[in-house]
C-alpha cells in the first residue's frame, strides 16, 4: 500500500508535513490550493479515516499512524479560527498519470 505526505502550510507560518498510509489524500486534498482551517481538518479527518480503513482491510488491524496524523491535525486546527487559511503545498507521491493505450485518442 503506497504511503504519502502532505505538505501544509497553517495560518500562523508553519509548515507541516502530515503522514497517510493511502494515496487516497489525492481524492480529498489539491497540492497549491487553500482551504479553510474548518474545511482542511474535515477533508482530512475523512481522508485519513478512510485510508485507516484501507489499511484494516488489508492488514487486519487499525493504522496508529493515521490516527496520529488526524489527532495533530485537529489539535493543531483547533488553535485557529474556522475561516483562518491553510495552504496545501505539496502531496508526495503525485498521483500517477495514466498513459493511454494504443487503442485510445490522447486527451
Amino acid at each position: 500500500m503506497p504511503e504519502m505526505t502532505v505538505t501544509v502550510r497553517w495560518p500562523d507560518g508553519a509548515v507541516e508535513e502530515c503522514y497517510s498510509p493511502s494515496l487516497v489524500m489525492h481524492d480529498h486534498l489539491e497540492p497549491g490550493t487553500t482551504y479553510l482551517v474548518d474545511d482542511f481538518a474535515r477533508r482530512s479527518a475523512t481522508a485519513l479515516t478512510e485510508a485507516g480503513e484501507r489499511v484494516r482491510a488489508r492488514y487486519g488491524f487499525a493504522c496508529s499512524a493515521s490516527a496520529a496524523s488526524l489527532e495533530r491535525i485537529r489539535s493543531t486546527a483547533a488553535r485557529f479560527a474556522a475561516t483562518d487559511l491553510v495552504e496545501v503545498l505539496a502531496m508526495r507521491p503525485p498521483l500517477p498519470t495514466r498513459t493511454p493505450t494504443p487503442t485510445e485518442e490522447p486527451s
